[in-house]
């Protein structure tokens, strides 16, 4: 049985009503629980969360979802305050135990001293921006794809807890022009490539 963790980093916001990300977490809990293979607990940042108890969950994960939608390029500041929180909390208790390195040679192995080796996690992520604007020339991010972008950062915090990434998948031009039928029976069938297949 794999242990599944999905971390929904909506939070209520201004205008912001986070129905799209709502809606993936209900495709992941029906696709999770038609199956017995699987195990799953959830996050929701809206609803707040105990520091400790998210740790324990972090843990327990073989594998961990999250989706989040990008407000300003980033994550939105209560998920990144969760982060803050938690992965301080996990350290020296079952997240991380040091950045890698050693004082003999302190110039090599940062980013080593994960404690969540051998897990995996995928993210979704939801924009405003079209897909154009990462593959166009001469567009707002001048063909650098989400991953290699804005989400660097956050690829780089998960492989310095030792997790591996599997995939991830990113649904662009929500807001105003998006086939959200469309986009949600694509995470269906993400979720089915991956789960039925590799994981």
């Amino acid at each position: 049985m794999k242990n599944i963790l999905i971390i929904n980093g909506w939070h209520a916001f201004a205008e912001a009503k986070g129905l799209f990300n709502k809606s993936l977490n209900t495709i992941d809990t029906s696709f999770f629980n038609a199956s017995e293979n699987y195990a799953v607990k959830t996050t929701q940042i809206n609803n707040g969360y105990d520091v400790e108890n998210e740790v324990l969950k972090l843990i327990w994960a073989d594998v961990i979802i999250y989706h989040t939608p990008i407000w300003w390029f980033s994550i939105p500041f209560k998920f990144k305050k969760y982060f803050d929180e938690v992965l301080t909390a996990g350290y020296g208790n079952g997240l991380w135990i040091s950045d890698g390195r050693t004082s003999k040679n302190p110039k090599v192995n940062y980013g080593t001293g994960g404690l969540l080796k051998g897990k995996y996690y995928i993210l979704t992520s939801s924009w405003n921006a079209p897909k154009e604007a990462f593959t166009m020339p001469n567009e707002f991010f001048n063909q650098t794809n989400v991953d290699a972008g804005v989400m660097s950062g956050f690829h780089a915090m998960n492989k310095y807890l030792g997790l591996t990434l599997i995939d991830s998948l990113h649904f662009h031009d929500v807001e105003k022009n998006a086939n959200v039928h469309d986009e949600l029976k694509k995470y269906e069938l993400f979720l089915e490539k991956i789960f039925r297949v590799q994981v």
